[in-house]
């Protein structure tokens, strides 16, 4: 445990950031599956949507550090393939 003021104001907002990229993070995968689920029903309209919406969150989420712009770039780079 850390004994330096400015330590233990630091350990509580690393906590803070950590719950809310954890809970961006679950979001993302919660959306890549629906994009799937939509993919497999074969309904066009369906994944176009869940795409635009996945690719929004995967925008925001490189903006504010929360994943590697690469990563983002990756898998929007996937949706497309998929809106093909």
């Amino acid at each position: 445990m850390a004994n330096i003021k400015s330590s233990i104001k630091d350990i509580r907002r690393i906590a803070r950031r950590t719950a809310r990229n954890r809970h961006v993070r679950s979001q993302l995968k919660t959306m890549q599956k629906n994009l799937q689920t939509a993919t497999s029903m074969e309904n066009p309209e369906a994944v176009k949507e869940a795409a635009r919406v996945y690719v929004s969150a995967l925008d925001k989420a490189a903006k504010r550090n929360v994943i590697h712009p690469n990563k983002a770039s990756r898998h929007k780079s996937d949706c497309a393939a998929l809106l093909k």
